[in-house]
């Protein structure tokens, strides 16, 4: 007998009880809780030859964007090609290869045609949504998911994800009101679907709509937040609207608890630390010894050469805590980088070493180069991936060395532009005023 998923595909090598667990999952990494990884093992181990599961694996393990996990990828893509593959599974491997190599783009584009044929293949669409992410492309994000939206029903398993990814899709490319709908929508499908709080989330935070979006986090906590994988990052935007309102000491507070309180190793979860660090440091709030806290955690990672969007992050962190050296080392591996062929190497020349570079003229005091650095950046810094509210660093970065730099007009022009987004905005006022005065 074949034994199909939930949403009827073939799968090889797997019984009903290996099959029961991979779908369980799957729906772990739909909402971004529990341990899918523990689970899908779990699966491996009643069925050793379940090459979706081992296909699972891989890339939950890939989906972080680590360099460690690139090895034990490598182990469950040669066990894949061990196995007797029906045509979805072989396609699923080609993907993971590419992702292996570091063949962002080419993996995107495997994964898409994977879901033109199977409009109902999961774990491709999810995979393939957080390749646009990371890759920063905003029409992607939407548009992977409209197109095989119109194939599904909510009666299908999973069905809430798909309004969850599209939501955070729209909001990218800037429909929020269509994207708030369908975050919400996802929501009353499923309470756990930490995704879907994340899109509204971002629509909040790309409107200015700070206080509404600190009450919806907090009041929705219930169903983001436990036993959540990815409730750092959503906490990190709790504490976004808690700076926007210019309570530095809330996102202080959020910071050493929820944040960075289980001083979690995993790359994602530092990056936001070095994020709000960085912000902190901006408004001139001394941070004490957190600087070195996550220093450490970065250091034995600049030499990864994976992404240059966190290489960007951690030249915060090694700045911050003043390991200049450190700091500069990092640059020079992203010099290296960008000299090669491939998708890093592309982000890494575009947007990352010049970002890296600016980061550390700031730091050095020299304004002036910061700003000559940061400016061209604005309008491309979504080819190294992430989302508008981080990249928006950028622009805060460059407003500040603007304002230390004495270039009051350009703090005014970049402030008026805030406030015409977020015209409510206690920060973006702040920006205004300071555009106004001679920089001390």
């Amino acid at each position: 007998m074949i034994m199909k998923d939930h949403r009827g595909a073939p799968v090889t090598g797997a019984d009903t009880k290996a099959v029961e667990l991979y779908e369980t999952a799957i729906c772990q990494f739909n909402c971004y809780v529990g341990d899918p990884v523990a689970t899908v093992d779990n699966a491996i181990a009643e069925s050793p030859d379940f090459a979706m599961a081992i296909a699972l694996k891989a890339y939950l393990l890939l989906s972080g964007m680590e360099r460690g996990s690139v090895a034990n990828a490598t182990e469950l893509l040669a066990k894949l090609h061990n196995l007797k593959l029906n045509d979805r599974e072989r396609r699923h491997a080609a993907a993971i290869a590419c992702l292996i190599d570091g063949a962002f783009n080419r993996a995107s584009e495997r994964l898409d045609d994977i879901l033109i044929d199977d409009p109902h293949d999961i774990v491709a669409l999810q995979m393939g949504h957080l390749l646009d992410f990371y890759r920063g492309d905003s029409r992607n994000l939407r548009d992977r998911v409209a197109r095989v939206l119109a194939e599904w029903d909510q009666r299908m398993p999973g069905y809430h994800t798909l309004l969850g990814m599209h939501a955070f899709g729209l909001e990218e490319m800037g429909d929020h009101a269509r994207a708030e709908e369908s975050a919400r929508r996802a929501i009353q499908l499923n309470k756990r679907d930490g995704w879907a709080y994340h899109a509204v989330a971002h629509v909040m935070e790309m409107m200015g709509r700070y206080e509404e979006g600190a009450g919806f986090m907090r009041d929705n906590e219930a169903g983001w937040a436990p036993e959540s994988f990815f409730q750092v990052h959503n906490w990190w935007h709790l504490a976004l609207f808690r700076l926007e309102a210019d309570q530095t000491a809330e996102a202080l507070k959020l910071y050493d608890s929820p944040i960075r309180g289980g001083s979690s190793a995993t790359v994602l979860d530092m990056v936001d630390a070095a994020a709000l660090l960085w912000r902190l440091k901006l408004r001139g709030v001394d941070v004490g010894d957190r600087w070195q806290a996550i220093a450490d955690r970065w250091q034995p990672l600049v030499e990864d050469k994976l992404y240059a969007f966190n290489d960007c992050h951690a030249v915060m962190a090694l700045l911050g805590a003043g390991r200049i050296g450190e700091a500069e080392r990092t640059v020079s591996i992203l010099t290296e980088t960008a000299r090669k062929q491939s998708d890093n190497a592309l982000m890494s020349r575009d947007v990352g070493l010049p970002l890296a570079r600016a980061l550390l003229a700031f730091e050095q005091g020299k304004y002036a180069a910061t700003i000559d650095l940061l400016r061209p950046l604005r309008n491309i810094a979504q080819r190294f991936g992430g989302s508008h509210a981080q990249r928006d660093l950028i622009d805060l970065t460059l407003i500040e060395a603007a304002h230390r730099a004495g270039e009051l007009s350009l703090v005014r022009a970049l402030a008026n532009e805030r406030l015409t987004l977020k015209p409510k905005s206690p920060l973006a006022r702040r920006y205004r005023d300071q555009g106004t005065k001679r920089a001390a």
